[in-house]
């Protein structure tokens, strides 16, 4: 048998998460299978199993992707500027989420069983790339809020984080949704990603 290298062990890991999040525009998780994900990509489902066990650490790896372009993006707010005001930060932090739309979808699944049943290292890798995010909130917040505190910062990251997990549904509202809503007089305004996550920042600022 042919020993993998580490580059061609990392290149069908990442066929395999990119088959999951060509799945995922038309499905949804629940619909998703490994049968589904094997039949997207060029080798056998067994060879899925020496990357993922299962369906759910597919999904946290490309959850992990997710928030790793967000970090990106997060940082270059943060490297690329001076000096900012509080519509600047809450405008260029709003337009990085417009761009991760497949992430707020990720985030308003359920979180827990997905994790339940991950192994502890892939789980640990998702978490990291989380925990930059947070970073990256707190160090723009810290750099151009300098009026703030730590435990002023710190609140503002435990409220717009939780908050980012409300957006996708109340931004992806299906037609179906829509006609159910006018029926029960729920007088919904629709929003869009930027608005409702630009207006949070700016109440929270």
């Amino acid at each position: 048998m042919v020993k993998k290298t580490a580059e061609q062990i990392a290149s069908r890991r990442e066929e395999i998460v990119n088959a999951c999040e060509k799945l995922y525009q038309t499905m949804s998780f629940k619909e998703i299978t490994l049968k589904e994900i094997g039949e997207e990509v060029p080798f056998s489902r067994p060879t899925i199993y020496n990357s993922f066990q299962t369906k759910e650490e597919i999904f946290l790896a490309l959850f992990e992707r997710e928030y790793d372009r967000w970090n990106a993006a997060l940082a270059s707010i943060l490297e690329d500027n001076e000096k900012l005001g509080k519509e600047e930060i809450a405008e260029k932090i709003a337009r990085s989420l417009t761009d991760r739309v497949q992430l707020l979808k990720l985030l308003s699944m359920n979180n827990y069983d997905m994790e339940a049943n991950c192994r502890i290292e892939l789980l640990t890798d998702f978490k990291k790339a989380y925990g930059r995010s947070m970073e990256l909130c707190r160090m723009i917040l810290t750099k151009f809020c300098p009026e703030k505190s730590a435990a002023d910062i710190q609140n503002i990251a435990y409220i717009f984080f939780p908050f980012m997990f409300g957006i996708y549904p109340y931004t992806a509202v299906t037609e179906k949704q829509r006609s159910a809503m006018r029926e029960a007089d729920v007088g919904f305004v629709y929003r869009s990603v930027y608005e409702i996550t630009f207006n949070c920042l700016i109440k929270l600022l």
